[in-house]
């Protein structure tokens, strides 16, 4: 996929919509061969989806050893908009805490007082984190409305091509 069709995808505005979410499903392989797929807080900065996670994660190593991942970022309502994005993910070890951890958990409902409490824990319990940084390769937009799974449009297209014939 080219780069202009992948920024073409991410900047319609129900990309925008759900790039703009707290949670995406991160999908990698681990150590033992084996698929994951975790749930984890994020932040797009119009780039790139910046997680971030504990220095002893299980997945860091995992994702040292085979960097491709794919994320999907999907409501739960009917019909459900989804935007899948794939990726290799780079890993960023940094001391203390991450401006972007604090951001993307700020959406959650915190009285201010909860919010210092809970940003001087974040602060006790970790001396550092790791920014895992997935730069889209690919990336779908599903609807349901104006795109469709690639092999329903291909049953689509299958059946207009029979009722033609």
């Amino acid at each position: 996929m080219h780069p202009n069709e992948i920024t073409e995808v991410l900047n319609r505005p129900i990309s925008r919509e759900l790039l703009a979410r707290d949670v995406t499903r991160l999908a990698y392989v681990a150590k033992d061969g084996t698929p994951r797929t975790i749930p984890i807080a994020f932040t797009w900065n119009g780039s790139e989806v910046v997680m971030c996670t504990t220095k002893n994660a299980p997945k860091l190593p995992a994702l040292r050893t085979n960097p491709t991942v794919a994320l999907t970022i999907d409501t739960e309502v009917h019909p459900p908009k989804i935007l899948l994005i794939r990726g290799r993910a780079e890993l960023d070890v940094v001391d203390g805490i991450p401006e972007e951890y604090l951001r993307m958990n700020g959406s959650y409902e915190m009285t201010p007082e909860q919010r210092i409490e809970w940003e001087a824990e974040v602060r006790s319990l970790y001396d550092g984190m790791v920014r895992i940084v997935v730069t889209p390769t690919w990336a779908k937009l599903i609807d349901f409305e104006t795109t469709l799974p690639s092999p329903v449009e291909e049953l689509i297209r299958q059946r207009e091509e029979r009722r033609r014939g």
